[in-house]
């Protein structure tokens, strides 16, 4: 049976876990009754390349060729035998189908080497702690890497895992390049990407194609197939949307890419792609489609009905990844930093709390788009309902919130929803790193199953987070990322350098800063990223405003997004960037603190200014947590068990943890009101006030204040008492 669309993701997103458009289109379909389908070539092409048969064409490929190669991938053609002999086994190893090969490849002499592995001297530093699967998994990866290397030099040099033919897409001002590329001969991962593609048209019989375009490297692959349609199926439709038109493409003036895809959409896709559906169907005149870009006479033109809303986050359905071959996703572990993991390791249901960002401030962010300016969240009882609708459709339970920044209040919320229906979820997500977030809010997010929360320290210097209008302080950023630390969350801090007027001595102070963060222990893992002006951000949009000037304020014909301009200051940032990077490897692995920040750059830097204990003091001065009768009370602990005390007037609260039981023995009255009032504030109830609470122990019992003083109440905070 036909289908109406088949939405598809072009290669190569990631491998380890599909990229979530396409479900989330679906799952809106669905609540239309619009059939459709899906499929991720990007993962196909990699299974059908990385095999015994896909690397016997490599192979071959390239000892024909007989061209003057690399010594490492010279190299990599004499040890074809040894490759040819474990691909297959270690895809299986790597898509968890055979995990006892673990064993075999931690050892060192299972896998032949190449180039990648030149960086084992650090695997036992990074990996002793974390088990022989981790070992095996990043040696797993390193081997991949170094095909994937022969690849690229010896059969197609755009070859990348997760970034094929990024160049061609990135800041492209015109679209020559990519239509060159374009018109080239078929290489092989173009073959095999256009066999897999014909493979679905047979299977679906789709009446329209649809790609998702969420990154510069899935531009290429987009196009390559919608160039083989036009060719081969030129009755079906082609059309494409996604994070990369929505940010590049919005001045789009260049009509050729209109020889590849028929319509363009941008922003939300529910609302254009019904519009466009409809229009397919002979139901709607093409004026009347929504955010979508079209070829008239020769011209590029948009067209925009404004009579016709978004579709509400309520009304847009649960993600469907039906069609996608969960169980055959790799779970690679490309470096060694622990938040990068979760991004390539183990399969993630994607999922948004809210669309947009609830602050939407930040001058380097790009919030004067839809996907970020327009904040609308969803209540915590339907992302559970969609929780556990994915949960049962997937068989898997962890989930990434891809929010760009997580609303604290709805995180509390949906922490509690997971608690009461009892789910066993694991997630982790985005957040601004604000005093929202207390230590015992953090507790709360620890107990509903969040492992993980990266967030953006950026520029670590109060001036310029005051100029990036982040609504944070160095202090603030400390002071919450201990409190999720000490709730056992892993803390990522997203660090930036290179922002407009930012000084070499700001640079410095910042890394020292950073230093401290991790030598606390507050931060697990970081990330440095040099700062790019792009043309829909605050700063780019009116660069006056922050001391310098964009050089060329032209649109581009085609992809118009990352902007050049001129900082007066005229500081060398990208001589910053290799001490940065390599100083932040250290910290993460616990060592390097006594270093002189010097000795981590090849060039001269100013002496920071910041004092050697400045974070342990901001820890240090953080304010004693004050009761205040507007706050809510709760009880995540178990409910303990009533018995008769050894002495007359008195009785036992018996609580069984997980771990121990403990034992309160308090007066009758007294040990009445507390079983009462964790049964009243259990996370199975709804939230309380502590003013409630607080007026009531004062008419029944005594001074409040003298309670949550006692060490009664001390041991009950310990145990799961959360006051937020």
């Amino acid at each position: 049976m036909a289908t109406k669309v088949l939405f598809i993701t072009p290669p190569f997103t990631q491998l380890n876990t599909p990229y979530p458009a396409t479900a989330y289109l679906k799952g809106y379909l669905n609540t239309l009754n619009i059939d459709s389908n899906q499929a991720d070539l990007g993962l196909e092409v990699i299974l059908r390349l990385f095999s015994r048969e896909g690397l016997s064409q490599v192979f071959d490929l390239a000892e024909e060729q007989g061209l003057d190669y690399s010594e490492n991938v010279q190299r990599i053609i004499r040890m074809k035998a040894a490759y040819m002999q474990t691909i297959d086994t270690v895809i299986d190893f790597l898509q968890d189908k055979n995990p006892t090969l673990a064993y075999h490849i931690s050892e060192g002499n299972f896998l032949p080497q190449a180039d990648r592995f030149a960086q084992l001297d650090d695997v036992d530093w990074a990996f002793g702690s974390m088990g022989l699967r981790d070992k095996a998994r990043y040696l797993s990866t390193l081997y991949l890497e170094d095909l994937g290397d022969l690849v690229t030099e010896a059969i197609d040099p755009h070859f990348g895992f997760s970034r094929y033919a990024e160049q061609l897409g990135m800041s492209a001002s015109t679209f020559d390049g990519m239509e060159a590329a374009l018109l080239a001969p078929l290489t092989l991962v173009d073959s095999i990407l256009l066999d897999v593609l014909e493979e679905k048209i047979q299977a679906f019989q789709p009446k329209s194609v649809a790609f998702s375009i969420p990154f510069p490297g899935n531009l290429y692959g987009g196009l390559k197939c919608g160039q083989y349609l036009k060719d081969q199926h030129p009755n079906i439709k082609i059309w494409m949307g996604g994070g990369y038109p929505n940010t590049e493409l919005r001045t789009l003036k260049d009509p050729r890419i209109f020889d590849y895809v028929d319509y363009i959409t941008l922003d939300d896709g529910e609302a254009p792609v019904r519009l466009l559906l409809e229009h397919l169907d002979g139901l709607r005149p093409m004026e009347e489609l929504k955010r979508t870009f079209v070829r008239l006479d020769g011209e590029v033109k948009m067209m925009d009905n404004p009579s016709v809303k978004d579709v509400s986050q309520r009304e847009v359905g649960t993600p469907d990844y039906g069609d996608l071959p969960l169980g055959n996703y790799l779970s690679v572990i490309e470096v060694a930093n622990p938040m990068h993991r979760l991004w390539s390791d183990g399969r993630w249901n994607k999922l948004t709390l809210a669309h947009g960002c609830y602050w939407g401030k930040c001058t380097f962010c790009d919030i004067s788009l839809d996907y970020i300016g327009r904040y609308e969240p969803i209540t915590a009882s339907m992302l559970c309902d969609r929780i556990e609708e994915i949960m049962l459709k997937t068989g898997t339970n962890g989930f990434h919130f891809v929010d760009e920044a997580a609303p604290p209040a709805l995180m509390r919320d949906l922490a509690l929803e997971i608690l009461r229906r009892g789910l066993v979820v694991v997630w982790w997500t985005n957040i601004r790193f604000e005093s929202n977030f207390t230590a015992d809010l953090c507790r709360l997010l620890r107990a509903s199953g969040c492992i993980a929360i990266s967030g953006g320290l950026e520029v670590a210097s109060d001036r310029l987070l005051g100029l990036i209008k982040k609504g944070v302080t160095v202090a603030q950023v400390a002071q919450v990322t201990n409190h999720l630390t000490q709730a056992g969350i892993m803390v990522h801090a997203y660090l930036m350098y290179g922002y407009p007027t930012q000084t070499a001595q700001e640079t410095v102070d910042s890394l020292e800063m950073v230093r401290q963060l991790f030598e606390e222990g507050v931060l697990q893992s970081g990330f440095w990223h040099r700062f790019a002006m792009t043309a829909h951000s605050p700063v780019g949009l009116d660069p006056a405003a922050f001391g310098v000037h964009r050089t060329d304020l032209s649109s581009a014909p085609f992809a118009n997004n990352e902007v050049d301009y001129e900082d007066p200051l005229g500081v060398d940032h990208a001589a910053f960037s290799e001490g940065l990077r390599k100083s932040l490897f250290n910290y993460m692995h616990g060592v390097g603190f006594d270093m002189p920040l010097e000795q981590w750059f090849d060039f001269e830097i100013p002496n920071t200014t910041i004092s050697e204990n400045y974070i342990q003091q901001q820890l240090l001065d953080e304010p004693p947590f004050t009761y205040k009768k507007h706050l809510r009370i709760v009880w995540i602990g178990v409910q303990p068990d009533i018995q008769d005390g050894e002495e007359e007037g008195f009785m036992e609260l018996v609580f069984s943890g997980k771990k121990e039981d403990f034992v309160m023995e308090l007066p009758l009255e007294f040990g009445e009101w507390i079983a009462g009032l964790l049964a009243r504030v259990s996370y199975d109830q709804p939230l309380h006030r502590l003013q409630v609470i607080w007026e009531e122990y004062e008419a029944a019992i005594g001074d409040f204040e003298e309670l949550v003083e006692s060490e009664v109440w001390e041991i009950l905070r310990e145990q799961g008492l959360l006051v937020f």
